[in-house]
């Protein structure tokens, strides 16, 4: 079973450790003693808390599509020479970058600033868990 320290919680989930002791103290969050004494956190319990506590910005597009992962953020730069471009956006605390052409960057209206929704369709996703020591 896998249990993640007060620390590492607060970071996974992207709050101070003070936040994680108050949603515990609370009883928003389940936490028991380590091996050490410390608190900590059930990783299945944490994963469910951070997927109830998970907000996105709404969607402002009205487009029915089959990709699920959307991202809706804001273009913080976009570099373009005569035929192609790189934008990047930032959509909560992912940075996504685009390559598209440069007529489809005039075409959308894309400059910084701009809300944007980054679409995902991907069938290779690689999923990778941290080295383990022994």
């Amino acid at each position: 079973m896998t249990q993640y320290r007060i620390s590492e919680a607060a970071e996974l989930l992207g709050v101070s450790d003070d936040t994680v002791r108050r949603w515990v103290d609370g009883g928003r969050l389940a936490a028991d003693a380590d091996a050490s004494g410390r608190r900590a956190v059930d990783g299945a319990a944490l994963a469910a808390f951070a997927v109830d506590q998970a907000s996105a910005p709404a969607d402002p597009s009205s487009v029915g599509r089959s990709a699920r992962n959307r991202f809706v953020g804001i273009v913080t730069a976009i570099t373009m020479d005569t035929v192609m471009a790189q934008v990047e956006l930032q959509c909560g605390p992912h940075r996504i970058v685009s390559l598209m052409s440069s007529e489809a960057v005039r075409e959308l209206g894309l400059e910084i600033g701009s809300l944007s929704v980054a679409v995902i369709k991907a069938t290779n996703v690689i999923v990778e868990t941290p080295g383990r020591m022994s």
